[in-house]
């Protein structure tokens, strides 16, 4: 196991270690012993043991809280020693979803060790009805950490909503029962000539991706010994999920991180350059979360008055939703306030001509949609802010590239793609450097630029840097 990801095995067994403690400490302190002096005796039992078994033991170091500590430790030692809690294969054989059978077991094996372990320490006189209680929240924090997958839904990206393209897949294949394929939607089988694959995986992809939510890509090669280098790079850079079945051990050019399982005859390789997945998406997910819901608790009144001072010049509704693209292809409804006339983006056609922007883009100076007196809240972008509520809903993130029509992605080759490989953003790098430009490639240099460097540090810069631009803009500096 490589020093990083040992690492991180350790933080996560520290942080439930530390989370269940302390929830346990604190429900029992309120809700299972009767009161102090309850405790107290509990206390005194755990001295006399002291005496007869473990007096080698510092008196000070016994305590129930230490008790506590101590169990759930050992708990936590035994269950991390196991595949079952710390090892999800997602190139294992699932038909169903197991997630009540997992709980099952998590709370058989947690209720069995801490009964045993309070009958053993003379723990007794408790609340039963508060103790019967207590017994299924431990196995559901368990269950809620054990991977990535379940606190992902819990912030908005369901497994099961995902979707996937196959190439060569048999319709009949057993390999559709893989874990990874088994819980998301197939919305896609291409069969095609082995020599033509590359073609036609770089044009099904490019045209996918531009109407649904793709996430993975499944490749069953049965003559190949190695991928043309092509498709190899593209397949890399795609930043999806990629699993490939062949016949043959594969030989590939570039040095790139995989996992290779053998089943029965066949060689599967799956690679996941999903850029926020996992850890990541999750740590970006509770940033977004945390940091819109008390800047909208902030700028409430702004909100209000924004929304008054649009009624008052007869607009209606205050807030419109558009359809934007957002990652990896899913259309959502993006909220703004309204700043121009009623269908003013049917008339987009009618006046591409004066569009000033290059390529997918489209801007008007002196717009002649904009409703009169609302024009600085776009200047300003205050126009924007409702994107928090899409922020806190997963739709979108504080930082990102920004989301585009559903018509402009018509617009996107290849590379252009990439784009929609992480959440569209309120800001991006392009916001605090060249906000103006007409240039889409502009727009793409900074898109990729953030792709390919994202990090949290990344977005925590970018933050700091536009509310530092705004602070300016409204300054006058």
């Amino acid at each position: 196991m490589k020093l990083l990801s040992l690492f991180k095995y350790f933080v996560r067994f520290l942080f439930l270690q530390t989370l269940i403690t302390a929830i346990t400490i604190w429900y029992f302190d309120n809700y299972v012993f009767f009161n102090a002096e309850h405790k107290f005796e509990l206390y005194l039992n755990l001295l006399e043991d002291r005496e007869r078994f473990y007096n080698f033991v510092p008196i000070s170091w016994i305590t129930i809280d230490g008790l506590i500590f101590l169990l759930v430790t050992v708990f936590m030692i035994i269950l991390y020693s196991t595949k079952f809690y710390t090892y999800v294969n997602e190139l294992d054989f699932s038909y169903e979803n197991k997630l009540l059978d997992d709980y099952l077991m998590l709370y058989l094996m947690w209720n069995s060790f801490i009964f045993t372990s309070l009958y053993v320490f003379r723990i007794t006189g408790l609340s039963r009805g508060n103790l019967i209680l207590f017994s299924f929240i431990v196995p559901l924090i368990l269950l809620i950490f054990r991977n990535s997958e379940i606190i992902s839904l819990l912030l908005g990206r369901s497994t099961s909503k995902e979707n996937y393209i196959s190439f060569n897949l048999d319709e009949f294949s057993n390999f559709k029962n893989l874990r990874i394929t088994a819980f998301r939607n197939e919305k896609q089988s291409i069969n095609c000539e082995e020599n033509k694959i590359t073609s036609v995986i770089q044009e099904e992809v490019n045209q996918l991706n531009k109407v649904i939510n793709l996430n993975l890509v499944v490749i069953r090669l049965e003559n190949t010994k190695k991928l043309k280098k092509e498709l190899e790079s593209y397949l890399i850079n795609l930043n999806k999920k990629v699993l490939i079945i062949s016949d043959n051990k594969l030989a590939f050019g570039t040095n790139f991180i995989y996992r290779l399982v053998k089943v029965d005859t066949k060689f599967l390789y799956y690679f996941n350059n999903d850029i926020q997945y996992g850890a990541k998406f999750i740590l970006k997910r509770i940033m977004d979360i945390v940091i819109s819901i008390f800047i909208v608790i902030f700028i409430s009144p702004l909100l209000l008055i924004i929304s008054i001072l649009i009624f008052i010049k007869g607009s209606s509704p205050v807030v419109i939703k558009q359809t934007r693209i957002g990652l990896h292809g899913r259309k959502f409804k993006m909220y703004k306030f309204k700043t121009m006339y009623n269908n003013s983006h049917i008339q987009r056609s009618d006046l591409k001509d004066l569009s000033t922007k290059k390529g997918p883009l489209f801007k008007i100076d002196e717009d002649p949609r904009i409703i009169k007196g609302l024009s600085f809240l776009r200047k300003f972008s205050l126009d924007e802010l409702p994107q928090l509520f899409n922020v806190i809903k997963g739709e979108m993130s504080l930082v990102g590239p920004r989301p585009l029509f559903e018509e402009d992605s018509e617009h996107f080759d290849k590379k252009y793609m990439r784009r929609l490989n992480v959440l569209p953003g309120m800001t991006g790098l392009l916001q605090i450097n060249e906000r103006n430009t007409d240039d889409f490639d502009i727009w793409y240099k900074y898109d990729i630029e953030y792709i390919e460097n994202w990090n949290l540090y990344l977005d925590i810069k970018i933050l700091l840097k536009t509310f530092r631009a705004i602070k300016n803009k409204n300054s006058g500096i």
